[in-house]
């Protein structure tokens, strides 16, 4: 399950549009977790609107964090991705969802996903992979053929990751409201054009001015 790099700047500027909303945000939305995990028909209703597997959507809950709704999205093939942000320090953490297995062996051989090139440290801990290299700590939950790898920015403790990994679980309706909220409930409609021929599929032809 090998993950390209991700690119630094790209990233370093993705961090403070979604630590600043998710400030803001925290304020104005409930994040009270339901009981009960909402239906299947209606997370496949909103996840495949935005190519993301139903069997793939999870969520998870860290004192202190908040979800930022505009970080939810499409992730590896059609798993999905989310961020959660600590307002009081601005620690962020990310799940994000793959289908598959991890054994002993094949754990151990997955790159990390924030040092691709270190050597991997594989501990079985308290039910979740704890996965180690170069100062980095992720963790990895499975769940009904999913994996939930959890993965951290800006100081998250290896404590808040393990917390988040043991933590996620399928979405109640009201999780589910939240996390799709910042994406689209239908999919656009296809934008017809005008200029092309009604026969054949040659591109409109310009006609040529004076001089050629």
């Amino acid at each position: 399950m090998p993950r390209p790099r991700p690119h630094r700047g790209v990233a370093s500027a993705a961090v403070g549009v979604v630590a600043l909303a998710a400030v803001s945000l925290s304020g104005c939305a409930s994040q009270t977790p339901g009981t009960d995990a909402a239906d299947p028909s209606s997370i496949a209703e909103r996840a495949s609107v935005v190519g993301i597997a139903p069997e793939l959507v999870y969520t998870t809950e860290v004192d202190g964090y908040d979800l930022a709704p505009q970080s939810v999205g499409p992730g590896a093939a059609d798993g999905m991705s989310a961020t959660w942000v600590k307002g009081t320090t601005g620690a962020m953490l990310t799940i994000r969802t793959d289908r598959g297995e991890l054994t002993a062996d094949s754990c151990a051989e997955t790159p990390l996903w924030e040092a691709p090139d270190e050597p991997v440290t594989c501990t079985d801990e308290e039910g979740v992979w704890h996965r180690s290299g170069g100062g980095v700590h992720e963790y990895i939950a499975a769940r009904d053929g999913a994996l939930i790898r959890v993965t951290g920015m800006s100081d998250a403790s290896p404590e808040e990751l393990l917390a988040a990994a043991k933590a996620a679980h399928v979405p109640s309706d009201a999780e589910l409201e939240l996390l799709f909220s910042d994406l689209p409930e239908v999919a656009p409609e296809p934008v017809e054009r005008g200029d092309l021929p009604e026969n054949g599929d040659g591109a409109p032809i310009d006609p040529v001015g004076p001089g050629g």
